[in-house]
């Protein structure tokens, strides 16, 4: 029997998590530069072993239980202190726990786009927002980005498109701080300058920022990572962010800030989808911060982060030299390289992984056919030592790749030569 026919229309239309995918190849001593994964050694294994032991003694039942949609209420009252800390003010009453940002992107899709609706994305963009907003069967249509951030002028131009095209356009889709995939850090000029245009043209911003705090301290400060959300007097942001990257991503625990009836609305829509997040994973994550754990984890983050940054750098300008080019990022997990234009990544994944490699290819956060000859490699996960290995593995591959499109081409070229003579 033809299972799919038992199928919907929206079933059918499913995109699978690029990322995903690529995360998980299995293979002997695969190093893996796919997934933006946290370093594990990084994970406060101490202290969320004290942590859980003081809140699983059963004196409070609740910690077990179903909990309210919108979130663990002693953790919703900590939230506007940590906004507060990045220039961001906040009620509790506008806040909302969800289910890791995942979760934050997907309700957003469903309250405030329809199908047929244009979401506004950069190019590149994060895939799992690709996957979250086109799953709902919304238009995704792609805004250049500069060393800035999101071109405004592009942005102005693709908006007048879809709208003259009869689409409404709900939101526009940014990750202002070390951009997944590129690194981008979008300027303070930029971020007010699109804060004035969502103004003008009566669109809202989706701002997703789970690496913000994640700076390096030798490129980059605080200050240049001011959230868009922190300058909104009008209501348009709506800012999300996640204790993944800080605490530990199997603690699935992200949040919304948004105006009061944004975050009502979004409260429905979320119990339908899972009535509540995680009570445990919530008083943990509350614990953390409560004892101070969270911000005296932040400087060691950085660090790490940042050398493992460096060395990436380092093995690419050793290896591949000028095959590829890239920015160096000032925060984040990622590094965008571009190869020349006969290296089409998706072809050479394959290759690549036979030599014991393996990152995301560009194509994948594009919302049209293009960065065919991209590839974004996460330093995040491995130890600096793996990095080192898994970039030889690669340059490997793309040297060969290149031998064969240079040998292909010296064949084709012969075989013209030959029908000349003819």
């Amino acid at each position: 029997m033809d299972l799919d026919q038992f199928f919907s229309r929206a079933a059918r239309g499913l995109r699978e998590s690029a990322i995903r995918r690529a995360g998980d190849v299995r293979a002997p001593d695969l190093v893996s530069l796919a997934p933006g994964f946290p370093d594990p050694d990084l994970f406060p294994w101490d202290e969320c072993r004290a942590i859980t032991q003081a809140v699983l003694t059963g004196a409070d039942p609740s910690v077990l239980q179903y909990g309210p949609t919108r979130g663990y209420r002693p953790l919703l009252d900590l939230l506007p202190e940590v906004l507060a800390d990045r220039g961001i003010g906040a009620t509790p009453e506008e806040t909302i726990i969800t289910t890791g940002s995942q979760q934050a992107l997907d309700l957003c899709g469903r309250v405030f786009a329809d199908p047929g609706d244009c979401i506004l994305v950069e190019l590149p963009t994060y895939t799992g927002a690709i996957t979250a907003f086109g799953n709902l069967g919304a238009r995704l249509a792609g805004v250049r980005q500069d060393g800035e951030g999101i071109d405004l002028a592009d942005l102005d131009e693709v908006w007048k498109r879809e709208r003259d095209e009869g689409r409404r356009v709900p939101f526009v889709y940014v990750v202002p701080n070390f951009q997944n995939p590129t690194g981008v850090l979008m300027s303070l000029g930029r971020r007010r300058a699109l804060l004035e245009w969502a103004r003008s043209r009566r669109v809202l911003i989706l701002e997703d920022d789970p690496y913000g705090v994640l700076y390096f301290e030798d490129a980059a400060t605080s200050a240049e990572t001011r959230p868009i959300k922190a300058d909104d007097r009008d209501g348009l942001v709506i800012y999300a962010s996640t204790f993944s990257k800080t605490v530990a991503p199997g603690l699935r625990v992200a949040w919304l800030t948004a105006p009061r009836p944004f975050i009502d609305k979004l409260e429905v829509a979320k119990q339908s989808a899972d009535l509540c997040s995680g009570s445990l994973d919530q008083r943990i994550v509350h614990e953390m911060w409560t004892r101070g754990v969270l911000s005296a984890r932040l400087p060691a983050l950085r660090a790490r982060y940042q050398r493992k940054r460096t060395a990436l750098d380092v093995s690419l300008r050793a290896e591949l030299g000028d095959t590829g080019t890239w920015a160096l990022p000032k925060g984040g997990f990622f590094l965008w390289v571009r190869f020349p234009e006969a290296v089409d990544t998706e072809a050479l994944l394959g290759r690549a992984i036979e030599r014991g490699v393996v990152y995301v290819p560009g194509r994948a956060f594009f919302v049209e056919r293009r960065g065919l000859n991209h590839a974004r490699l996460s330093f995040s996960w491995p130890s600096e030592e793996r990095l080192a290995l898994g970039v030889r593995r690669l340059a490997a591959a793309v040297r060969a790749e290149l031998a064969r499109v240079a040998e292909q081409g010296a064949a084709g070229q012969g075989s013209e030569a030959v029908r000349e003579v003819e």
